[in-house]
């Protein structure tokens, strides 16, 4: 942001949630059950497995590794018993292909991994013989191991080799009928350490307390001393309130610093007393005041009205303010924010130099202005529309909405809590809390600082959620999310650091992942993308249990040198983004042009996608690019690189700028509603941006309430959308709009 100024089968019938009704008799149903829950019990192990995990340096994990990978096969018998069926862990779906040979199924595990024993089981329907085949890439497989006589039902072989596909490959049937499996379960070696457990200790960073914890005050001002203005360094913080009244509080939030309380709903942690983000350290200039986070509080502030002066990535989330909020620093220097959801303020919220915001699912008791983008979705109390005159773009719901987990104390235990899914959404979720589950923290891999990728990646595979402590991660492998539903949540602005160009973080097409509350920090060695949610060509559909990306933050230096080419890309379908701040850095170290070079922000190539609250900024290219159908966008905030050195840099199919939003040529539906961008070219202020959004001209396409700014002059914009809307002009920043397109 500026400094100054996503049949009836052949065996029976399914109910309408896929599971089996009637099915004709099969072998080893104790194995399948077995198999089915082979990451909870360990089972004998065969001669050669035994070999192996005597080894005290190698062993073959009981975590099933292929379980909610995608997978392929060569034929199926219909559509109730796709190739994924054979790779879901339930022991009553299965795969089952054409009546010839050959046929096979196989899975992607998403990197080369050392394989060790594959179990198997059969249906009736079984092969008599068939191979397992490895493929680093999908397309030259190597034999791992042949099997002749094969008798079906559940059954175990020991393989040694490695690869990231493994395809069970049928040669001969058994029977008349095709080749049938209800499970194929991959184990692969770990280094002998046995199971990882979950819960534990949250580490020295986060900071518990209770009303009569002693010296309260004191633990935040030392926090706040160091953490002021801090802005890229790697100190992270975590402050949780246990249920209770705490008086006389001023809790003063810097860098990396954030203060939740632990009740199930806001009310239960009750501060009489102040959470304050002013901007002293910065001369009174709250634009770079980022990273920190306040939720599941309840505040009576000592004179009212509390402050919260912030700029982009700092949530303001569950809280129930019982007087009004100042979105401003002391003294109504500039301010450059922000974002509340899922809010109670009672009083009136004055936002005053604060240039943008967006408001979701929340009541306030009144809203006083709004410098250029202010945007409500399902906010009680919300301002009218005017954006033709004014501010404000106000939809009475927020179409889908699903609030961030959060840890809380359930008696003496910690759980954390992951709500439900929203449709149309007005108003706080609190405190009915309907829908959604609790998950004890001993399902959580809670993630210490030092902890290894390959620690974390065993944990997921072996069924843990993730919990991430404050601090700062390097990774030198990719992070792999691959089972439907997994959370992984981070305290305290906890920091991913992909090291040697990998990529920071997988997830799998699947359903219901929830990410929420970290920061991936681009390495200087270039990665291909730092977040990457579904593989390319991803396709299933997700709409009753979409991934959700929540407070999710990107950020390509300023720390020091940084390099991706693509920052966050939405491969998968109905994927929610709710608030993420996806930055190349403008300041800090290690910037410059090719110096923390990133071409796009954030890629969207999934259908159904739906954005709230996105704010992505300073790409070398397209700071957003949509290809996915049906996509939604609902308030976005924008400035173009600063450093671009000259119009020829950016100049592209005959266009002077990249646009900040951009619609690909091949989509037929696509809307979008509150889009701001503006222009700081600092390197070349004579560069005339051509436009700063660019989509297809069809019916079902529908932008809404744009604009775009010249910051004092640097830099000018020729139109709002394509060849449409008036120039920027002079020094002024007055927006020029655009209320509808087409």
């Amino acid at each position: 942001m500026r400094r100054t100024v996503r049949q009836q089968t052949r065996t029976g019938t399914r109910n309408a949630i896929g599971s089996r009704v009637g099915r004709r008799t099969r072998l080893g149903c104790l194995g399948a059950v077995l198999a089915a829950t082979a990451g909870l019990v360990t089972l004998p192990p065969t001669a050669a497995t035994a070999a192996v995990a005597a080894d005290a340096a190698v062993a073959c994990d009981t975590a099933d590794a292929a379980r909610g990978r995608p997978a392929t096969a060569s034929s199926v018998e219909h559509a109730g018993t796709p190739a994924s069926a054979a790779f879901d862990g339930d022991a009553g779906t299965r795969w089952s292909s054409q009546f010839s040979d050959p046929q096979w199924v196989q899975v992607d595990l998403g990197s080369v991994k050392d394989l060790c024993r594959i179990d198997l089981t059969w249906e009736t329907a079984h092969a008599r013989d068939f191979t397992f085949q490895t493929s680093t890439d999908g397309q030259s497989w190597t034999t791992l191991r042949t099997v002749t006589g094969g008798t079906g039902g559940q059954v175990s072989y020991d393989v040694a080799g490695s690869g990231r596909h493994l395809r069970v490959h049928g040669t001969a049937r058994a029977t008349q009928w095709g080749y049938s499996l209800w499970d194929v379960a991959v184990h692969t070696t770990t280094d002998g350490t046995g199971p990882i457990e979950g819960g534990g200790d949250l580490g020295p960073n986060v900071i518990v307390m209770d009303p009569s914890t002693p010296g309260i005050q004191q633990r935040f001002d030392e926090v706040f001393a160091r953490q002021e203005s801090d802005q890229f360094g790697s100190g992270r913080y975590q402050f949780l309130l246990k249920p209770g009244t705490y008086n006389g509080i001023n809790a003063q939030l810097g860098f990396y610093t954030s203060v939740s309380g632990l009740g199930l709903n806001p009310d239960d942690t009750q501060i009489n007393g102040d959470i304050t983000v002013d901007a002293g350290w910065f001369n009174g200039n709250a634009t770079q005041n980022f990273w920190r986070s306040a939720e599941n509080l309840a505040l009576t502030p000592v004179n009212g009205t509390d402050r919260w002066a912030v700029a982009q990535a700092a949530p303001f989330r569950r809280m129930h303010v019982k007087g009004g909020l100042n979105l401003a620093p002391n003294g109504y220097g500039w301010a450059s924010g922000g974002y509340i959801a899922d809010s109670k303020i009672d009083g009136t919220v004055g936002p005053y130099s604060q240039q943008q915001w967006y408001t979701r699912d929340s009541s306030v008791g009144g809203w006083t202005n709004g410098v250029w983008n202010h945007t409500f979705t399902g906010v009680e109390g919300a301002p009218a529309t005017n954006f033709d005159t004014g501010p404000y773009t106000t939809m009475d719901t927020t179409p889908i909405s699903r609030e961030k987990p959060f840890l809380y104390l359930d008696g003496g235990e910690y759980k954390v809590r992951v709500p439900a899914k929203r449709t149309n959404a007005r108003g706080v979720s609190w405190p009915a809390n309907a829908g959604g589950t609790s998950l004890p923290l001993d399902r959580f891999y809670v993630v210490r600082p030092g902890a290894t990728a390959t620690t974390i990646n065993a944990a997921l595979a072996q069924g843990l959620h993730l919990l991430f402590t404050p601090g700062v991660y390097h990774l030198d492998r990719t992070i792999q999310v691959n089972r439907a539903d997994t959370v992984v949540l981070g305290l305290g602005l906890a920091t991913l650091v992909p090291d040697n160009g990998i990529d920071a973080l997988h997830v799998a097409d699947v359903d219901g992942v929830r990410l929420a509350g970290f920061l991936i920090d681009a390495g200087p060695v270039r990665s291909d993308t730092l977040l990457r949610v579904g593989e390319p060509g991803s396709s299933a559909d997700h709409a009753a249990n979409p991934t959700t990306v929540q407070d999710v933050f990107i950020r390509i230096g300023g720390a020091g040198p940084g390099l991706a080419t693509d920052s966050m890309v939405i491969n998968s379908d109905d994927v929610l983004i709710d608030h993420t701040w996806i930055w190349r850095a403008d300041h800090g170290a290690g910037v410059g042009w090719e110096t923390n070079r990133a071409d796009y922000g954030l890629r969207v190539n999934g259908d159904d996608v739906l954005a709230t609250g996105l704010f992505v900024e300073h790409f070398n290219k397209y700071d957003v690019y949509w290809s996915g159908e049906r996509g939604r966008t609902v308030f976005f905030q924008n400035e173009k690189a600063y450093d671009a050195p000259n119009a020829a840099a950016i100049t592209h199919d005959g266009i002077v700028g990249y646009a900040a939003y951009k619609v690909a040529d091949t989509v037929t539906t696509h809307e979008a509603w509150a889009l701001g961008s503006y222009s700081n070219y600092t390197s070349d202020p004579s560069i005339v941006q051509h436009h700063g959004f660019q989509v297809p001209v069809r019916p079902g396409v529908r932008m809404n309430h744009l604009m775009v700014i010249s910051l004092g002059g640097m830099g000018q914009y020729a139109h709002v959308i394509n060849d449409t809307g008036a120039p920027t002009s002079g020094t002024g920043t007055i927006p020029s709009k655009v209320t509808r397109f087409p």
